[in-house]
Formats: C-alpha cells, sequence, structure tokens
C-alpha cells in the first residue's frame, strides 16, 4: 500500500517563462559603443526609454559618439562606463576582448556582463567561426570576469539596422546564454524593451559558441541576398 506525506508541500506552479522583470530603471553601460554593433544597440537602447552609457579607450571619443545620438546617452572611459553601470554589454572588437575584460576585472565584480563578441575570422572564402581556447568569446568572458555575472546575447543583429533612425522596429529574436535564469530573465527582458525585438533562452554558456558561430552564416546570407538578415524562432 502506497502512502504519502500529509504534511510534505504541494510542487510550486513552474514559472512562467515570459514572467520578465521590469528593467527600465537600471543603466547600461556599452563597451565598445563606438563601433558599429555598440553605437547601434546604444541608440536602440536608448531610444526604448533605457538610460545609457557608452564606454571607450577615449573618453573624449565616447562624448562625442553620446553628443552625436543624443537621447540621454552619456560617454565614458571604459572603466567609468563598467563603474556607473548596472548591465554592461561588452562589443569590442574580439582582438581586443581579452585585454579589455582583464583591465576591468575589478569595475566590472558583481555586474550582469552581456557578452555579444562573435569571434570570427576572414579570407578570400569569406566569414568564418574561430573557436577559442575557453570555447567562446562568452566563456573567455566568463573565466577573465569570475566575480561577474556573465552572460551571452545580441549576437545577430545587424548594426545597420540598429543604427537607421526610420526603422521604427527590429524584427529579430535574441538568443540568451547564461548559468543563472534570473540573469537570463534580465537580458530578456533588455532586448524586449527594444521594438520588434524578443529575447529567448538558448541554454548555458557552454552552447554560446554555436551561436556566435551562426554569424559567419548570417554574412554569407547577407551577402548573396542584399540583405540584413537576423533570425525568429518559431513556436515559441
Amino acid at each position: 500500500m502506497t502512502t504519502h506525506d500529509s504534511g510534505s508541500a504541494p510542487k510550486p506552479p513552474a514559472k512562467d517563462p515570459w514572467d520578465l522583470p521590469d528593467v527600465s530603471g537600471l543603466t547600461v553601460g556599452v563597451l565598445g559603443g563606438t563601433g558599429p554593433q555598440g553605437r547601434g544597440l546604444a541608440y536602440r537602447l536608448a531610444r526604448a526609454g533605457q538610460k545609457v552609457i557608452i564606454g571607450s579607450r577615449d573618453a573624449g571619443r565616447a562624448g562625442t559618439a553620446a553628443d552625436e545620438l543624443g537621447l540621454g546617452v552619456e560617454g565614458a572611459d571604459n572603466a567609468d562606463c563598467a563603474r556607473r553601470s548596472d548591465i554592461v554589454i561588452v562589443a569590442v572588437p574580439w582582438d581586443g576582448h581579452a585585454k579589455t575584460l582583464e583591465s576591468l576585472r575589478e569595475e566590472l565584480a558583481g555586474k550582469l556582463v552581456i557578452d555579444c563578441v562573435n569571434p570570427l575570422g576572414f579570407d578570400k572564402k569569406g566569414a568564418y567561426a574561430l573557436k577559442p581556447e575557453e570555447g567562446s568569446a562568452a566563456e573567455q568572458a566568463a573565466a577573465l570576469l569570475p566575480d561577474s555575472r556573465v552572460t551571452a546575447a545580441f549576437h545577430h543583429l545587424s548594426a545597420v539596422l540598429l543604427q537607421d533612425e526610420a526603422i521604427e522596429e527590429i524584427d529579430t529574436d535574441v538568443m540568451v546564454l547564461g548559468e543563472v535564469r534570473a540573469d537570463t530573465d534580465l537580458v530578456q527582458a533588455l532586448a524586449g524593451r527594444i521594438p520588434g525585438m524578443r529575447g529567448i533562452f538558448a541554454g548555458r554558456l557552454r552552447n554560446a559558441h554555436q551561436v556566435e558561430s551562426l554569424v559567419a552564416n548570417l554574412i554569407s546570407v547577407n551577402r548573396r541576398y542584399k540583405a540584413h538578415a537576423g533570425l525568429r524562432t518559431t513556436d515559441v
């Protein structure tokens, strides 16, 4: 005969995957915010009402870019940007990725870090994926920033579309990866602040390499079809 412990608590209902937090009051820093991808993300988030700080190795250059964007965007050197932000997007070139993060380990401690860097090589055949020793750019970031909460997202966005002021909505999904659901929920919510965009949980950081690598395929799509391709996940 089976018996049941009448004192056991009932299992709580599963959390709604679309029950995301309010991130509207958080300050977002963009390291590499003077480059095309970082500048585009800064523009879209600021346009959505987010407080944004652009970071650069050169504070003057960051200030100039911020003034050009308007929308309350501020410019600062990378260290000050990281220090003053709640969430920090890493949008620096791959060849400067490790050096930049190593230099900001203290300023990024305790921060939610979103790595959107794609390790790519280019030759006569086009773009191809590189595989860092750690497995991916995001995993390299996690190794270099042991006191930060590292996630990965915003890899597949067209810098051209992000910066085009005439475009009202960015029609794409954003693959979000990370180790802690509370952190990936925040990143999904941040992506959802941009009209037309949706954040989709896509696994842990060990799965980041194929997400980063897919950009090489999108570059091939764009060249063949003269497009600015993005991604949509069906049945979700």
